[in-house]
């Protein structure tokens, strides 16, 4: 098999969210597995000069976007195994920052086009064009009305996954001809609730779509999740497959991991005392280690169930004897909020309104409990990390979250879930595991247990390769 990974972000490059993340490890894990699978991506003005060095040029063309036609630039190189291919266009990528400029329909209508139009100068010829949000959902699009008969294109597959479903590419009408170039008697494909929905084109013309996890391809059957698209799904609901995605267990990685005081592994824990002293010296907390440590990384934003924390965590602190470490930045409210905790708990709040990769690792790793309670998460990689560097994540049961952590009531799980959004749901969630924490011989199973928990790639590349055969087979 032979794919192309289209994607508008990936790892070694240029990442702003799990995009990249999944961009930069699945293609690295089907390779590994002897699948031909390279990736395409755009040629940011912000990847770094040392790997602009390992990138070869190939050649030039021309794009057309609608009635205009771009010059396209087309470099190659070659990362851990993988041969990634990077289109050049100063005028669209050479800005800062990857996403929120206010030509994006046209930048990555450009970008949807050049994937296509680039086939023909890069010896590879995909038996599947694999796409992934709305920055690429045009690529099935373009194919299926202007290159599936095309000599040199003939019996290409498309797949198009959903990573989240909020983000769509809507626009107005008026950019259907002179942007993206698909002629009116093809509008059907596009309109959605009076606007052209690119995800929704997606959806109307791959083969196959798929989402990041199996609860998420049911959930967002429901308007709750759908953020209106439910009804274009029920109607395609033979194409849509869940497949949950891992994480790169060599990145992410307790045996060497520099950010770490003390380096640990599944066979030996001890590690973990001192990587969390460190973390209570890290946010000015007092060195205890009798004290059970809740950590939270999380961009501060409703969907991310922090609704639930602001109903309950005051009730916490004053109760319990706990402690909360949290790195994230967002929303002006939930950064107050967590000012607040911190001036009236400062023995057992201590906060970084900031995103650093170090310190994130440092909070998976010291940290006795992860909180993630979700209102939604498609699939989630923090509950997966927690897990990596041994530690019990408390989630809600939606998403990937209800797929990669099961409750340890009957003496077998990984973590602690709860169901409805409820912030004394979360609450009670809370106090079991401090409960479970409190007794020495269960924790130390748990703890080993997490440590166990395979979230590797390899399980969900077994899972894309079956579906990758299943589609051609079709």
């Amino acid at each position: 098999m032979k794919i192309l990974y289209a994607a508008s972000e990936a790892l070694p490059f240029m990442a702003s969210g799990g995009l990249g993340d999944v961009a930069g490890a699945l293609p690295k894990a089907l390779r590994k597995r002897l699948v031909g699978c390279r990736v395409v991506m755009p040629l940011y003005g912000g990847i770094k000069q040392e790997l602009r060095d390992q990138m070869r040029f190939i050649t030039h063309i021309t794009v057309p976007v609608a009635w205009r036609r771009q010059y396209c630039g087309i470099f190659e190189a070659k990362i851990d195994g993988v041969i990634f291919y990077l289109i050049d266009n100063e005028y669209y990528f050479k800005r800062d920052g990857i996403y929120g400029h206010y030509d994006d329909a046209e930048r990555f209508a450009f970008f949807s086009r050049a994937i296509l139009e680039i086939l023909p100068h890069i010896d590879f010829k995909p038996d599947i064009i694999h796409s992934n949000d709305w920055q690429t959902a045009m690529v099935p699009v373009y194919y299926s009305t202007m290159y599936a008969n095309r000599e040199g294109y003939e019996g290409i597959k498309n797949i198009f996954t959903i990573h989240n479903i909020q983000y769509q590419g809507t626009y107005g009408k008026e950019i259907l001809e002179d942007l993206l170039g698909v002629p009116a008697d093809k509008e059907q494909l596009l309109e959605f609730g009076g606007c052209i929905n690119l995800m929704k084109g997606a959806i109307e013309c791959a083969d196959v779509v798929t989402t990041v996890s199996p609860s998420y391809a049911d959930e967002i059957l429901d308007p709750w999740f759908s953020h209106g698209l439910d009804p274009i799904l029920r109607e395609r609901r033979y194409k849509l497959h869940g497949i949950l995605n891992g994480i790169d267990v060599e990145v992410y990685n307790p045996e060497d991991d520099k950010a770490l005081l003390k380096t640990f592994s599944a066979a030996d824990l001890s590690g973990k005392v001192d990587d969390k002293a460190d973390l209570q010296r890290s946010f000015s907390l007092p060195e205890r280690a009798d004290v059970p440590i809740i950590g939270m990384v999380s961009r501060l934003v409703s969907h991310k169930g922090l609704d639930l924390v602001k109903g309950i965590l005051f009730e916490l602190l004053e109760t319990t004897d706990v402690q909360l470490v949290v790195l994230g930045t967002g929303d002006w409210e939930y950064e107050e909020f967590f000012r607040e905790a911190e001036a009236r708990f400062p023995d057992k709040v201590g906060l970084r309104i900031a995103f650093v990769p170090s310190l994130a690792r440092k909070i998976y790793a010291g940290s006795d409990l992860f909180l993630m309670p979700s209102k939604s998460e498609p699939c989630g990689l923090s509950q997966m990390l927690a897990l990596r560097y041994a530690t019990l994540p408390i989630v809600r049961e939606t998403g990937g979250l209800r797929d990669s952590i099961t409750d340890c009531g009957d003496g077998s799980g990984n973590g602690f879930t709860f169901k409805s959004y409820n912030a004394h749901d979360m609450l009670d969630a809370i106090r079991r595991a401090l409960a479970a924490y409190g007794n020495k011989e269960l924790w130390a199973t748990l703890v080993q247990r997490a440590a166990e928990c395979d979230n590797s790639w390899g399980r969900s590349a077994r899972d894309y390769m079956r579906l990758y055969k299943e589609t051609l087979e079709k």
